[in-house]
């Protein structure tokens, strides 16, 4: 028997259930069935159509509709069923409506506020339904009644095929009973001419109207009806195809066979052969996982936010922004420096094409320059000083937007020597640049270099050329695996947000520095880029501080808002108390234009290369293929938006493990 029979759970007329469905052959039964996809996709077939159902999806199978599901891959389905006789309580003909929805498998995304109303209900009843407070009952019979009339009125299968019924009642009624009509009959010999009769209308004008409501000509709706209804009869009985052919209404077997095979693409036979099977093989056919109800309430968290009998333990943080706020100035000071390889690997191609992409996408002031004064770069302890591989490196540090803050390095070196490189190199470098230019420029001591050569650096930088020295205390080795890691991200935010001491990062992880290193990937060097050119977290935390504008609207615990013009950004990112995700309730208030939004999120669940690449079993070395793949990986996961003006921009967002969502509001 493929007429399934629902069993309904004690006091109330649903059953509702939390699955992973694999597979579950063709079924039928007397209960509307509503699917809604928290995780991952499956592959509905319901009667001749088959559609992809994606995350965030819902579905209505009606009552006695043939369906099929399948998947893949790992998921999980929220599965309600409902008692047909309670809805008839309230709307008598509920055996003869159907419901539809939109499908973004098919271009028609499920946006709007009748579908976040519905999502809402279908959250409410499984709260009550898993907490089963006072009165549970009560509140999901009620909630039920709120979701028949929504279903009736903004998800009607006539409305769905054709919007302007929606506020012409009469017409509505009209092709109700058409259609009413023509379900309770097909099986019998009905025509157009009966319908126009009882209609008061002429069978031409009948025949355009019924085209108009349903999409498809009368004669096309009856023997589509005649072919799904026959799927039950070739599946649950053992008559003959030509005593199905009669039974629906067909004529002659042929006309059967012609019509079933336009929408099934196989003839009845076919399909009995392929799909037919007992109780038995019925049951080992199917392939579904059932979990703890309750785990479903994370999933859909952000629809209950208001709803006041909601207790689950995980809360929502809600934020409220007035854009017409002013709360002064934001100073990127998190941007002031960044730690560039040593300077003869500055002449290489490659670590100069990603400076040009880090310079591009964050745009930092300083670029801390070491070792410029050794052998490498033609600088000795005795002989001619020779500056021009110096200059080949401080022509493409300024060619990227950078100015250097050169560390003058004193190994190897007199202090007579010390003096005359400092004394050269500002009289060259002055004659090339210009004195504004120098002045410009930052020059730094190692803190543990001798007195004596800080006396010769403080000399003649401060007091004879007066410009500003200071000493830096820059670590070659500071390995830290947190520097790979996506708790970077709000780490990183945080600091630049509150005005705190930024963190001052390497541009490159510095592999050639490890003597030896656990692996030539991720080893806990604070570079923004790991030595192939892979975006680490906090590369995605300064990319996004970047975004942000020169005036701070409002700011938070784990978030900021600022303005540029009349456009806006807003960060938010999660916090010591969140741990490792943040469910987020976000309302603006004057928005003043309608605007384009885009959003980032870069966390630990969505782009982290670091999860990625453990994932792959840690490799010592990674090929050409992962590396390519590890740098698609890191790339923050990018949607948009349109908001139209209105009072108060809502958004539920969740930001998915460690990590930050920017939004980019364009004015338009």
């Amino acid at each position: 028997m493929r007429r399934e029979h629902i069993k309904y759970m004690e006091n109330i007329p649903i059953n509702i259930e939390l699955l992973d469905i694999r597979e579950y052959p063709i079924h039928w039964h007397e209960a509307i069935e509503i699917l809604m996809i928290l995780k991952g996709s499956i592959e509905a077939t319901v009667e001749s159509d088959t559609y992809r159902l994606i995350e965030n999806e819902v579905e209505i199978i009606n009552l006695d509709e043939a369906h099929s599901l399948s998947s893949n891959e790992p998921n999980l389905v929220l599965m309600l069923h409902i008692d047909p006789n309670f809805f008839q309580k309230y709307y008598e003909d509920i055996r003869n409506i159907y419901f539809y929805t939109d499908c973004a498998f098919e271009g028609e995304p499920q946006v709007g506020d009748n579908y976040e109303i519905f999502k809402k209900y279908l959250s409410t009843i499984l709260c009550e339904a898993v907490q089963k407070g006072e009165d549970y009952d009560v509140y999901i019979r009620e909630t039920l009644v709120e979701l028949l009339y929504l279903l009736i009125n903004e998800f009607h299968y006539l409305i769905y095929e054709n919007r302007d019924l929606k506020d012409n009642a009469e017409q509505l009624q009209r092709y109700h009973r058409i259609a009413k009509y023509i379900f309770n009959n097909y099986n019998n010999k009905i025509s157009l001419q009966d319908i126009a009769k009882k209609e008061f209308l002429s069978a031409q004008y009948l025949s355009n109207e019924i085209k108009y409501a349903l999409g498809i000509s009368f004669q096309d709706f009856v023997n589509l009806t005649r072919a799904e209804e026959s799927v039950k009869l070739l599946l649950d009985t053992d008559m003959s195809i030509s005593e199905i052919s009669e039974e629906v209404g067909f004529s002659h077997t042929r006309y059967y066979n012609k019509h079933f095979k336009r929408h099934y693409k196989m003839t009845p036979l076919q399909y009995r052969k392929k799909y037919k099977m007992d109780e038995e093989k019925f049951n080992k056919a199917k392939q579904i996982t059932s979990y703890d109800l309750g785990e479903a309430l994370k999933y859909i968290s952000s629809y209950l936010e208001n709803y006041e009998r909601y207790n689950y333990e995980e809360k929502i943080s809600k934020i409220n922004v007035d854009v017409y706020k002013n709360e002064g100035e934001f100073f990127h000071t998190y941007k002031d420096a960044i730690i560039l390889p040593k300077a003869s690997a500055i002449l290489e191609k490659e670590i100069q094409e990603f400076l040009i992409t880090i310079q591009k996408e964050i745009d930092f002031d300083y670029g801390i320059l070491r070792d410029l004064f050794s052998r490498e770069i033609g600088i000795y302890p005795e002989g001619n000083i020779n500056f021009r591989y110096a200059k080949k490196i401080i022509d493409l540090i300024l060619s990227v937007n950078l100015r250097p803050d050169i560390i003058f390095g004193f190994k190897e070196f007199t202090p007579a020597r010390y003096k005359e490189i400092i004394t050269n190199f500002l009289n060259y470098f002055q004659e090339e640049y210009g004195t504004y230019e120098l002045s410009k420029w930052r020059y730094s001591i190692e803190k543990d270099a001798p007195e004596d050569f800080k006396k010769i650096f403080y000399g003649i930088l401060s007091d004879e050329w007066g410009f500003t020295a200071k000493e830096e205390d820059i670590k070659d080795r500071d390995i830290n695996s947190v520097y790979d890691m996506a708790s970077m991200v709000p780490l990183v935010i945080d600091k630049a947000v509150n005005g705190d001491d930024p963190y001052v990062l390497k541009a490159i992880d510095d592999i050639a520095r490890e003597e030896n290193p656990e692996n030539a990937v991720f080893f806990g060097d604070k570079g923004l880029l790991n030595w192939e050119g892979i975006k680490k977290p906090a590369y995605h935390a300064f990319y996004f501080l970047s975004k942000l504008g020169d005036t701070v609207i409002e700011k938070g615990e784990g978030y900021i808002v600022t303005s540029k013009g009349e456009d806006f950004q807003l960060l938010l990112y999660t916090t010591g108390k969140e741990n490792t995700e943040r469910n987020l309730s976000l309302n603006i208030v004057n928005l003043w234009r309608d605007y384009r939004v885009v959003m980032y999120e870069a966390s630990e669940n969505t782009n982290s290369a670091y999860n990625l690449w453990k994932a792959l079993g840690e490799p010592l070395y990674l090929t050409d293929n992962e590396v390519e793949l590890l740098k698609l990986a890191s790339i923050p996961k990018i949607t948009t938006d349109f908001r139209k003006k209105k009072p108060v921009q809502h958004f539920k967002l969740k930001i998915r493990g460690c990590g930050a969502i920017l939004l980019m509001f364009y004015a338009t």
